[in-house]
């Protein structure tokens, strides 16, 4: 049996001392070794084309110049091949949920475990995404195994039901009571809608809501 391939790890952040700190984490792990450090988005894709192959860019968000969600919307319209995970100490839905749309295949906390971190590397490295323990996951590319499943899951959800996810994920942030407006219908409605979908799906709340309709190709990352 072969080993592992090395996977190859870009760190863009503007901490030095978070950066290094990571550098260790990264090269211990074994089968990553981390081959580009950046201080911003800026010098990362300046810097990009004259640096060894990247497999995983570990971006954090908030940086000066360009930052984080600039960034990883910069690689998924640039360089596809990389695939993006979002770094920082802002777990709030609304991080996850920009970190998402512009493209990140994950979303890690500066402060989880060192073995979560390994699985979200490995997640990202073998499946395209990395879903955390509490129920955040990003998107994933179109294969053999993933289309049969979302096939399966796309038959399990009904039009209205499908309405009332796609009205999740607009910029405008609509509050259930809004989309129920533009659905026609009682706020008792969308919420009936929505317990049966998180029950249905094993989804804990709105951000995971909206990731999922991303993992599933319900709604796709806006290329400008």
């Amino acid at each position: 049996m072969s080993e592992q391939p090395i996977t190859n790890v870009a760190l863009v952040d503007d901490h030095t001392l978070v950066r290094s700190g990571l550098v260790g984490l990264v090269n211990r792990l074994g089968g990553y070794n981390v081959v580009m450090e950046a201080e911003d988005g800026r010098e990362f894709t300046r810097i990009l084309g004259s640096d060894p192959v990247i497999h995983i860019a570990i971006v954090d968000l908030n940086m000066p110049i360009m930052d984080g969600y600039a960034t990883i919307a910069w690689l998924h319209r640039n360089r596809p091949d990389i695939k993006a995970i979002a770094l920082t100490f802002d777990g709030s839905e609304s991080a996850v949920i920009k970190a998402v749309r512009n493209g990140a295949r994950g979303f890690l906390l500066k402060n989880m475990k060192p073995e979560h971190f390994r699985l979200a590397l490995d997640c990202v490295r073998d499946n395209g995404y990395y879903e955390s323990e509490n129920g955040y996951n990003a998107n994933v590319d179109p294969k053999t195994p993933y289309e049969r499943q979302q096939r399966k899951v796309l038959d399990a959800i009904t039009e209205r039901e499908l309405e009332f996810i796609k009205l999740a994920c607009v910029p405008e942030e609509l509050t259930y009571e809004q989309m129920a407006d533009r659905m026609c219908i009682k706020p008792s409605t969308i919420e009936a809608h929505r317990k049966h979908i998180f029950d249905r799906f094993g989804i804990k709340s709105k951000a995971g809501l909206v990731i999922f309709a991303y993992r599933w190709g319900i709604v796709k990352v806006a290329q400008e």
